[in-house]
């Protein structure tokens, strides 16, 4: 069967070098991966130099299959391959060219040449159909490595650091890690069952009060995201106290282990929710405002408190109120593209109660920035600046699926499913505003909905 060639090529506003180390480092192939069609590395060997190779795990449609490719040409800042030696095609070669466009920019190119399968996937797929499936693959990959390299190379301080990291198998910290590690930075993971890799992971017990103080020797900063979920399932009166305990016992330890240290890390960066202002209205909400008096409002601001032995030790402390992620990896929306493709969306209640929502990149853009920008502390809020209604939101999900969304979930409903999760989470808002974010000269990604949601599920923008 005849091969066939796809090219991608785009200029990103970086040196050529930068753009070439960025792709050798840790992590570039989780941050290529499209979030409508996720990859996972079950193993590899090397970087991108001649001779090592990568498994993959992925999906064509419903069905999982294994694709291992193997580097096989590697020349630096110029060009590497990588080559299929099992999967789904025939042939796929894969070049990636790099070439100059003065000092501080350059062009980088993709370039495929893949021969369509002899087996039963072959009558589902064509020649028009991969290319148009590259097509949209290979443009959300430029643009993510555009605006990666963009924010990497805009903080000050620009130096390897080395990071610790508590929830490293979330969704924001799954996708913060290879961040940082395509930046140049050494991330280390706290778990709580068996380390595996000593340079990459340590042990922790927050229940029960564990934590070596030696494993933080030689930390810069510690990026604290660990936390049972809130947004999911009734909750009991046992869910409340894990909600809690998840939440307090693990930023406490951590900030009282920093505190008892000699030589500290310099940064603490813990994460806390919108949910600490409670049901705001419309009314515009700033880092300075009060906590609200529902159970999300107590359990952020405890969250918060459990923080301040670091504080009180000199350590510079944020504390990051994020607002409701927007990424199909989890959270809200993993849990409401299903309905909405087949056509059930439906707003909630009124739909007048305000989303204060952020994309996944914008989540770990903005921890980055506050990571080098060494002048900011305290609560800092997490969310796009123009928040929406549940209303709007609903609509603009719709749009982009292009699917009719016309129902209502009545309060009622909410309220009888899921009791007081339902009441403090679907049917209140906060119109939150990222003001130290603004003023600290942050540039968020996505500003609009409907922008990041056609980005991260892959659909043109009508």
């Amino acid at each position: 069967m005849k091969h066939h060639v796809f090219t991608k090529r785009s200029k990103i506003e970086a040196p050529i070098a930068e753009l070439f180390r960025w792709h050798a480092r840790p992590g570039a192939i989780e941050r290529l991966s499209p979030p409508w069609d996720p990859l996972q590395i079950i193993s590899s060997s090397g970087g991108i130099e001649e001779g090592a190779e990568v498994r993959l795990r992925l999906k064509m449609g419903p069905v999982p299959y294994h694709w291992r490719a193997r580097h096989t040409k590697f020349v630096e800042n110029a060009l590497f391959r990588d080559e299929s030696v099992s999967g789904p095609f025939s042939r796929w070669i894969h070049t990636h060219r790099f070439t100059s466009a003065g000092d501080d920019a350059c062009y980088l190119q993709d370039e495929i040449d893949f021969k369509l399968p002899l087996h039963p996937f072959r009558n589902s797929l064509s020649n028009r159909f991969v290319h148009k499936k590259l097509e949209r693959i290979f443009n959300y990959r430029h643009i993510r490595t555009a605006q990666d390299i963009a924010q990497q190379l805009s903080v000050p301080n620009r130096y390897p650091r080395n990071i610790l990291i508590s929830g490293a198998s979330g969704v924001i910290g799954s996708a913060l890690i290879p961040f940082l590690t395509t930046a140049g930075h050494r991330v280390i993971s706290l778990r709580r069952d068996v380390v595996r890799n000593r340079d990459t992971e340590r042990i922790w017990d927050p229940a029960a009060g564990k934590l070596d103080p030696r494993d933080i020797e030689g930390i810069d900063a510690v990026i604290h995201l660990a936390g049972e979920p809130i947004g999911e399932g009734i909750w009991t009166v046992n869910k409340k106290e894990r909600i809690t305990n998840s939440r307090n016992r693990g930023t406490r330890l951590l900030a009282e282990t920093m505190a008892k240290m000699d030589q500290p890390p310099k940064t603490f960066i813990s994460a806390s929710a919108v949910g600490y202002y409670g049901n705001g209205g419309d009314q515009p909400l700033t880092e300075s405002d009060s906590p609200g008096d529902d159970f999300v409002s107590s359990v952020c601001h405890q969250w918060e408190a459990a923080a301040q032995p670091a504080e009180k030790k000199g350590i510079r402390t944020l504390l990051l109120r994020i607002g409701v992620v927007l990424d199909p990896s989890g959270g809200a929306l993993s849990r409401l593209l299903l309905p909405f493709q087949l056509g059930l969306g439906a707003k909630i209640a009124s739909g007048r109660q305000y989303t204060s929502w952020i994309g996944l990149d914008d989540v770990i853009s903005s921890i980055y920035h506050l990571l080098h920008h060494e002048s900011i502390a305290g609560p800092v809020n997490l969310t796009a600046p123009e928040p929406v209604t549940n209303s709007v939101l609903t609509r603009v999900l719709a749009s982009v699926l292009s699917r009719p969304a016309v129902l209502t979930i009545p309060a009622f409903m909410i309220s009888t499913m899921f009791g007081q999760m339902g009441r403090e989470i679907l049917l209140s808002g906060s119109r939150v505003l990222p003001t130290v974010l603004l003023e600290s000269g942050y540039q968020f990604r996505f500003q609009e909905p409907e922008a990041l949601l056609a980005h991260i599920l892959g659909k043109e923008m009508t």
